[in-house]
């Protein structure tokens, strides 16, 4: 199908919409400005920047290519169990998988299976993304969970590269944000030929707004295999905490650290020698999250500088990528973090596989189905502040047998979750299979 024969060809775009394609053409200047900041504060990195310009970095393989977009680590980790059933069901395929953070690039690289590559996805300023594509002339792409770029959207409609969004989500908050612009709205939804949501609340949410073909297939990150963990990183670890008690807090934002630093330092009056686990959603706060603890009174041992976890150790900072696999194979409990802050939480299906007593804070837009479940399954908590979080992790370290029932739930109610993978491969085939054959 070209992009004129589909819905919302050329002469249907918007006045906004062309708008900001005029925009982002002419303020070329200011988008190379904030190409440049992103990289002084190590957002960026300086060998890859061109990929942001829609330049490549590698060659394109021979074959048709799927891509795949996601916009950071999270997003990017639940769809490698699909990129791996794509890849199973067609030995002759190619993915090309993008992202937007350096910590989901650098995950990329480590986890991508053969004949997965990764590339940054370009800024979204319409002469890059042409570029973009007219390079790697995917097959057909499927975008991930929730990011609406315009450029990159009607560039690849008008290409004639087939849509997928895929793991569709909206918050209550976001459909009544693209409310108040419905024309714009409709026009990007229906640059995608297939939607598949997470939930039937995110479905109804998305067709109010002007979506079609819409259907529910479940949260993919409930299908995602268990995080990995090195036996020798993991034999390290465990040797290093020895028989103290501990506990994980991961996916931290801004505010959240503070309050982890407080929960170890009102609990260490009955534990002397417990430890604390931390992991920030970005790595590169750790300089600053550093200087709070220790502001605090608390000793810290950081991953990224090599240091190990001592007696006096009361946090150990895991301000790096790839970790979690480690953090909850050793940590009974987890705090899921961008939860006691407004900002729609992070994945606890990751702490679950692995057999860890759930916490998390009352700001879980993004994830309520799962916590609903969850909770109904006795496999978590939800804590509304930072007191009623360390009475929480006190009450399960107080009672290893009830954090067991938690994490012995917990795994069970993630493990039901398989068969999301095998209905969204059921939708996406016939997708995958007409845009593989168009291609050939």
């Amino acid at each position: 199908m070209t992009g004129d024969d589909r819905p919302g060809n050329r002469g249907t775009s918007t006045f906004a919409t062309s708008l900001y394609r005029g925009v982002t053409t002419a303020g070329l200047p200011l988008v190379e400005l904030l190409l440049q900041r992103r990289l002084m504060r190590g957002k960026e990195e300086p060998s890859r920047i061109d990929e942001r310009r829609g330049i490549p970095s590698i060659q394109r393989p021979s074959g048709a290519i799927i891509w795949i977009h996601a916009a950071s680590i999270g997003e990017a980790q639940s769809v490698l169990v699909l990129i791996e059933r794509i890849l199973r069901a067609d030995p002759e395929l190619k993915i090309l998988m993008t992202t937007g953070t350096v910590t989901s690039a650098r995950m990329m690289g480590e986890r991508l299976p053969p004949r997965a590559i990764h590339q940054y996805v370009p800024v979204d300023r319409a002469a890059w993304v042409r570029r973009f594509l007219e390079y790697w002339r995917p097959a057909a792409a499927l975008w991930v969970e929730s990011e609406l770029w315009p450029n990159l959207l009607l560039e690849s409609r008008r290409a004639g590269i087939p849509l997928a969004l895929v793991n569709a989500r909206m918050s209550e908050h976001s459909r009544a944000s693209w409310a108040r612009a419905p024309k714009i709205a409709r026009e990007l939804l229906s640059c995608f030929d297939t939607i598949l949501a997470q939930d039937q609340e995110i479905a109804a949410r998305l067709e109010a707004l002007g979506a079609r073909n819409v259907s529910v297939t479940g949260n993919l990150k409930l299908a995602a295999a268990p995080l990995p963990a090195t036996a020798a990183s993991l034999i390290e670890l465990q040797d290093a905490i020895g028989g103290r008690p501990t506990w994980v807090a991961t996916s931290t934002h801004r505010g959240e650290e503070e309050i982890v630093g407080a929960v170890h330092r009102g609990l260490a009056g009955k534990y002397p020698d417990l430890l604390t686990l931390l992991a920030p959603r970005h790595p590169q706060r750790g300089d600053d999250i550093e200087q709070t603890l220790i502001a605090s009174g608390l000793s810290v041992a950081r991953w990224s500088r090599g240091e190990t976890i001592t007696a006096e150790t009361n946090i150990y900072l895991a301000d790096g990528t790839g970790l979690l696999g480690q953090l909850y194979r050793v940590a009974p409990i987890a705090f899921i973090g961008g939860s006691l802050i407004p900002h729609g939480g992070q994945n606890m299906l990751e702490a679950a596989q692995l057999r860890c007593a759930v916490l998390y804070g009352p700001h879980i837009d993004n994830f309520r189905s799962i916590t609903s479940e969850m909770q109904a399954a006795g496999a978590s908590r939800e804590v509304a502040d930072g007191d009623e979080l360390q009475q929480a992790v006190g009450a399960l370290l107080a009672s290893p047998e009830r954090a067991d029932a938690m994490a012995e739930a917990a795994a069970g109610a993630a493990g039901r979750k398989q068969e999301v993978i095998d209905l969204v491969m059921r939708r996406l085939q016939p997708v995958i299979a007409n845009a593989v054959s168009s291609a050939s």
